[in-house]
């Protein structure tokens, strides 16, 4: 027997398949070469972006078709589809699925898929290495907080473990994978499950101490193995302790180019946003990282065309990206999604013609050295 995983999304959601492919190994199935040779197809899902859902729509159908020439296909979904359906109280959103999907034999929730086997690595150089699942931050934009859930931390001895076994087995670079990495470990400390030689970091924010994390200790534990490269994404600028700024700073070898969502570079649409920062704070943030790390780069994701964005607000947002200089810009035109604060209680009022036009704009201005 044969399987097939295709992918949509982000590194998470290759790490999830990698894991999907070790079950299957397990299993004694074999990888197959393209869809037309597989017995079973599985499909991980993105959500993020109304795009991303509509590919995933398109490949159903088109597999469809090839389901009714071999009638013994078996055809998977999984990821964050999968993961929003079955957090759905109502029961509504599976039955638009399997109503839209007819297709599909099978919806099976990622968190099926545990880390009892090694994963099955698409590469042999860097490793993708999850640290932490969901999120509990619920930015009005945003659908991992349904797709994934609550944050849960992975137990530290275990990501240890796995590093130093991938140093072992010659992988150079290691990439540190969740939501918010910077929150690392918050669940842990407060169930009582921290590590009694570490003591948790707290960052203050707005005025407070917000929430403890180990994951400075992580990441310089892991950083302590040798790797040539240790990497991490995504942190949110609101929890990026000074501590952690310290370990980046300690190490050579930790990635010294540092993905940063911003989202906006306008407060107005920030405090819209849910996000607990303001420009100034922001921009505070990466001149502090830049004194303390000799050429470190930015990279940050940005959303043009959001509720009620106007000419001058999307201005303000160049105005940041000129002032940060970042390497590079994941830029999204907004798009509404399922269950979150922006859908239910904002307008998506921005015509997709000026968000467009703005998205244009902004790739060309951040990104113009980069294609």
């Amino acid at each position: 027997m044969k399987y097939f995983i295709k992918t949509f999304g982000c590194s998470q959601n290759n790490a999830d398949s990698e894991r999907i492919a070790s079950s299957f190994k397990a299993r004694g199935y074999r990888k197959a070469r393209s869809y037309k040779s597989a017995d079973v197809i599985v499909i991980n899902t993105c959500m993020i972006r109304k795009a991303a859902e509509n590919r995933v729509y398109g490949l159903i159908n088109n597999l469809s078709k090839l389901k009714e020439q071999k009638p013994s296909l078996k055809i998977i979904v999984t990821g964050c589809m999968v993961g929003m359906a079955y957090r759905d109280s109502t029961g509504k959103y599976l039955l638009r699925l399997k109503k839209i999907m007819p297709a599909v034999d099978e919806f099976m929730p990622i968190d099926e898929v545990g880390f009892n086997h090694q994963p099955v690595r698409m590469d042999k150089k860097t490793a993708l290495v999850p640290i932490s699942n969901g999120c509990n931050n619920f930015c009005t934009y945003c659908v991992v907080p349904f797709t994934r859930g609550r944050e849960i931390s992975r137990p530290f001895q275990e990501i240890i473990d796995e590093c130093q076994k991938l140093k072992k087995q010659g992988y150079s670079e290691v990439l540190l994978l969740g939501q918010n990495v910077n929150s690392y470990g918050a669940d842990l400390v407060t169930k009582g499950h921290s590590i009694p030689e570490m003591e948790p970091v707290y960052v203050k924010h707005l005025g407070r101490l917000r929430l403890p994390t180990l994951f400075p200790h992580l990441l310089e534990a892991v950083a302590k193995f040798g790797f040539k490269k240790v990497d991490f994404i995504s942190s949110n600028p609101w929890d990026f302790s000074d501590e952690l700024i310290k370990v980046i700073a300690k190490y050579p070898n930790i990635t010294r180019t540092l993905h940063l969502p911003v989202q906006s570079g306008d407060n107005i649409i920030l405090k819209r946003m849910n996000r607990w920062y303001t420009t100034a704070q922001y921009l505070k943030l990466v001149k502090k990282i830049k004194k303390a790390v000799p050429k470190v780069q930015f990279t940050t994701d940005i959303i043009v065309g959001f509720c009620g964005e106007t000419d001058q607000q999307y201005h303000n947002t160049e105005k940041l990206c000129q002032q940060v200089n970042f390497q590079k810009a994941y830029i999204a035109m907004y798009s509404q999604r399922p269950f979150t604060a922006a859908t239910k209680v904002l307008k998506d009022d921005v015509p997709f013609p000026v968000k467009k036009r703005r998205w244009m704009k902004l790739d060309t201005l951040v990104n113009k050295y980069v294609h």
